[in-house]
């Protein structure tokens, strides 16, 4: 498991940005309680945001350390281009 974060530009329509994340893998099971958690076939990754901070939580699962940070990495480089 890891967990990580992103931090925002305070403004940023943090919802709106979630609703991209989901169309942007909407072949994947999606569930929305409590944020955005997209399962894919050997892993999931849970995206949530903060009400207190601008920020995004990232929590990813996978069957190794190194697969569930690169996955995090890899939402956190997703949300930046989203974002740009």
């Amino acid at each position: 498991m890891s967990k990580n974060k992103i931090a925002l530009t305070p403004g940023l329509d943090v919802d709106n940005i979630l609703l991209q994340v989901q169309e942007n893998h909407r072949k994947e099971e999606i569930s929305t309680i409590d944020g955005v958690k997209i399962d894919f076939p050997e892993n999931w990754v849970h995206l949530r945001k903060s009400n207190t901070e601008p920020i995004i939580r990232i929590y990813t699962e996978a069957k190794s350390q190194e697969e569930a940070d690169n996955l995090a990495h890899k939402m956190i480089r997703e949300i930046k281009e989203i974002i740009a």
